[in-house]
């Protein structure tokens, strides 16, 4: 088939390169018409994925009109605090009845809405034809052709299944979930996790620290889930669990990078600009935050994250403050 993936940082390329190594024809759309000229001329998206040679199958647009003609299966990997203003200007061109595919992990400030809301939401897709594709996934690994695997969430099964072969490889294994809440909910979370757990890091503190912060973050993604209905089961798996450890724990997640250089002292503005890619947890945490307080929901973690990256505490504070709440049961 031919599919469209807007958006040509490193996972939208990732992503691309999979979709054409599984037989398809890829058309990446990027904003910078340079980047697309070199993609195009030397098969190398060296700001995102320096060195790695993309397949022949997989061209690249700076035209979104270009992009999105005829293309069986849309994939949108762009920040997402700028899906709703990108879906707003490519309207029309977005093909009705295909597959539309969210690569994306974060929740819309204004709206608390998840990436999939968002796309129907402006371009009244049915949920029935949008799906989110979450998991341990990080996009170096995969594009160097590491094993790994990911969930596909659908509500509508059959679509499920279709993304599922549409992005298998012999190095790329998709599951199917009906749980579209379930699986964006963990991608969303586990950015704000992994920024805790970046400080920590940061801060020169081990293993043990590391993973208690990864095991009550799960318990407070879990809780959010459920009280947003999702299936508890879903955090067990590879979009909860799974993409969970993966990026608290690589050097290669620009969250847990972001909370490392917090950590070993930067300002919040020096590491700003010392990022060249989105770190979505940091806009996010506020949005979770938020919706976690409207649902009743404790999230100590996901607060004080919001703390340091919003309000200004310093790391070794945050620290202090989690350490000094009240002792209880664990659940």
């Amino acid at each position: 088939m031919r599919a469209a993936v807007m958006g040509a940082g490193s996972w939208g390329t990732a992503y691309g390169m999979l979709l054409a190594d599984a037989g398809h024809d890829v058309v990446l759309w990027g904003r910078d018409p340079q980047l697309c000229e070199a993609v195009n001329g030397t098969h190398v998206n060296a700001k995102y994925l320096p060195g790695v040679v993309l397949p022949e199958r997989l061209s690249a647009s700076a035209d979104p009109g270009s992009a999105l003609a005829r293309a069986e299966l849309v994939v949108l990997a762009v920040p997402s605090q700028t899906l709703r203003q990108n879906l707003t200007a490519w309207g029309s061109a977005v093909p009705g009845e295909v597959p539309v595919v969210s690569l994306m992990k974060g929740l819309e400030l204004q709206t608390r809405q998840r990436m999939s809301q968002v796309v129907s939401d402006v371009l009244g897709t049915p949920a029935r034809l949008v799906a989110v594709v979450s998991g341990p996934n990080l996009a170096r690994e995969i594009a160097a052709h590491q094993p790994a695997a990911t969930v596909v969430a659908c509500v509508d099964e059959h679509v499920a299944q279709r993304v599922q072969a549409a992005s298998l490889t012999p190095y790329f294994r998709p599951y199917t979930n009906v749980d579209v809440v379930g699986v964006e909910l963990g991608g969303v979370v586990k950015n704000v996790i992994a920024l805790a757990t970046g400080m920590a890091e940061g801060m020169g503190f081990g293993d043990n620290t590391k993973a208690s912060i990864i095991t009550r973050g799960l318990a407070e993604m879990t809780r959010l889930g459920v009280a947003m209905g999702a299936d508890p089961l879903t955090f067990a798996g590879l979009a909860g669990v799974g993409d969970l450890v993966a990026t608290c724990m690589s050097p290669l997640s620009r969250n847990r990078t972001f909370g490392e250089n917090l950590g070993r002292g930067m300002t919040l503005d020096d590491v700003v600009a010392a990022t060249h890619q989105t770190a979505e947890g940091v806009k996010s945490s506020r949005a979770v935050l938020d919706l976690a307080r409207d649902l009743g929901v404790d999230m100590p973690i996901a607060e004080h994250v919001v703390a340091v990256v919003h309000e200004g505490m310093a790391p070794k504070d945050m620290v202090r403050s989690i350490m000094s709440r009240e002792t209880k049961a664990e659940r």
